[in-house]
């Protein structure tokens, strides 16, 4: 994610995560209410799992915390203390997220929560693995993170001897059949490591709800699934058409990113064993509209949103001397000519699962 606060920062252009948290927001208090129902705690560890940076790093944990408050208000229960952690990769901008503390306690002041209180704590590190002492954590939240895999899918990085997806950087129509194997088996690998360290980490009857970018059917090369990667692929052979850009540095690079069915999903956490299903919704959740109130067209609004994901790996692969600017003006064309004709929604599935008494594997 690109850092900072500036126009081209994650902090300003992460609308699309904002709402796809909403959209899941009363599933997340329904199993936070059910849990601190189950056993009224006076102290809860709560974890956000992939919290970004900028203004959503903690609106899911807020909506957590607001939801007991107002419950045990209501049942004249006293206060509870929260530690709230949020994790991400050691190069998130925490530094962001720690600026805006006083004025998220400022804010929780203002409600007279009469005692609550809140502890807030960064994890750097990957969720793909241990993160927590075992049974230590009541409650992990995770929204619009697992879609990014853990790396590129092997037989496809950068540096292997034959590139597999030349002039494409995700699956495509164009890409070959063992592409779309690696990703699937790379995500399978992936999703598997991360519902067995929860196993570990969430105590018995602790809960999770989890938020996953996903596809509606079966075939991962529709339209709908892949434009995004399809836009930016144009974009990047435009500079090599314009000699900006050498076509070896796209041939050679693809985008850890996979958006799985349903059935995967479910097919991982069904054989861990741990967790049961409490309650699964797929939801579909709107990108910026066609033109925005200030007048940026949608192709425009999801240019800068990529980019704000996108460039400082983008940079890492294609070097700085080639421009963000001129790469990103050129993607904004093509999702303009996109949205012109189609108008994709996201598809995620959330899923509210809780951690049951069966013993998990040794990890």
């Amino acid at each position: 994610m690109k850092e900072g606060d500036d126009a081209t920062s994650y902090a300003k252009n992460s609308v699309i995560q904002k709402n796809i948290i909403l959209a899941s927001r009363e599933i997340v208090k329904e199993a936070i209410l059910d849990l601190y129902c189950s056993k009224f705690p006076e102290r809860l560890n709560i974890a956000e799992m992939g919290c970004s940076t900028g203004p959503n790093a903690m609106l899911a944990i807020s909506e957590v915390m607001n939801a007991i408050d107002q419950k045990r208000r209501e049942l004249g229960i006293g206060p509870v203390q929260f530690q709230c952690f949020l994790n991400d990769l050691p190069w998130n901008d925490f530094n962001t997220i720690f600026k805006e503390l006083p004025e998220f306690h400022d804010k929780r002041l203002d409600k007279d929560l009469k005692g609550s209180s809140c502890f807030v704590a960064g994890v750097p590190g990957t969720f793909y693995g241990r993160l927590f002492p075992n049974k230590s954590i009541d409650f992990v939240v995770s929204s619009s993170s697992l879609h990014w895999l853990s790396q590129v899918p092997r037989g496809l990085e950068s540096g292997a001897e034959v590139h597999l997806n030349k002039g494409k950087i995700n699956i495509s129509k164009k890409s070959p059949p063992c592409v779309l194997s690696y990703y699937s088996e790379q995500f399978h690998k992936d999703f598997s490591t991360f519902v067995k360290s929860r196993s570990k980490e969430i105590v018995t009857g602790g809960r999770m709800v989890l938020t996953i970018i996903g596809r509606k059917v079966d075939d991962p090369t529709e339209e709908d699934n892949c434009f995004q990667w399809d836009c930016m692929a144009n974009a990047l052979m435009d500079l090599v058409s314009e000699g900006l850009l050498d076509e070896e540095r796209i041939d050679s690079y693809n985008i850890p990113f996979y958006p799985s069915s349903l059935t995967e999903v479910m097919n991982v956490i069904r054989g861990d064993g741990t967790f049961t299903v409490d309650r699964l919704e797929i939801v579909e959740v709107e990108g910026p509209p066609t033109v925005g109130t200030d007048g940026v067209r949608k192709g425009d609004q999801w240019a800068m949103n990529l980019r704000a994901v996108l460039e400082p790996i983008f940079i890492d692969h294609f070097g700085r001397e080639t421009s963000m600017d001129d790469l990103f003006s050129r993607a904004a064309y093509h999702f303009n000519e996109f949205f012109s004709r189609r108008n994709p929604k996201f598809t995620c599935f959330v899923v509210s699962l809780v951690r049951n008494d069966q013993k998990s594997s040794d990890f």
